[in-house]
């Protein structure tokens, strides 16, 4: 008897600019939203962002230029009680670094993560890191706070403490570099 060798991919919620909009668009998958990252659709706005100095109007400007995602999940509406089904994610961000291409080929080369995606964050100066929880019975806020800890030993790399909030929206900027794990694409 064949074996059915397909995986399904996980999928989570998609959301349509601006942050203030909690009522997702669709459901996407982790090849959807690197097709998204990569393409030309938010490359001017990325561009954009990247020319403002000053962080607060940065702040105003990327909360109603950029579409985003919440990779933890698919949910009726962005709010923690509203998740469908979680879908065995969690995204870090990093922020701020001295060097965002050192932290990428760190992050690729861990030996305990796989990474399933990864990209430049918006402003250019940070990271997300997309990888599969290794514990599905964790709860999200465990998990994150095991995980940041494991990063700032090993790294010394700080993830912004709000990844801990399941329903934490993830902000899809243009990386024509960003990285799908081979298994998803």
């Amino acid at each position: 008897m064949p074996t059915n060798s397909f995986t399904p991919q996980p999928t989570f919620s998609f959301f349509r600019r601006p942050v203030k909009n909690i009522y997702p668009e669709k459901n996407i998958t982790l090849k959807e939203a690197w097709l998204y990252i990569t393409s030309e659709q938010a490359k001017q706005n990325t561009e954009a962002l990247r020319r403002i100095t000053d962080e607060k109007q940065a702040r105003a400007f990327k909360a109603v230029s950029f579409d985003y995602a919440c990779f933890c999940g698919t949910f009726s509406k962005r709010s923690n009680s509203d998740i469908i089904e979680p879908s065995g994610l969690i995204c870090l961000d990093f922020d701020h670094l001295a060097d965002v291409e050192a932290t990428r080929q760190t992050l690729l080369e861990d030996d305990y993560f796989d990474t399933v995606l990864m990209f430049t964050s918006p402003s250019g100066d940070g990271v997300k890191w997309v990888v599969e929880k290794t514990d599905a019975k964790m709860k999200h806020e465990d998990y994150f706070n095991a995980l940041a800890a494991y990063l700032k030993d090993a790294y010394e790399l700080i993830a912004d403490a709000n990844c801990k909030d399941l329903s934490r929206a993830c902000f899809l900027p243009h990386d024509s570099r960003a990285y799908l794990a081979p298994q998803f694409q």
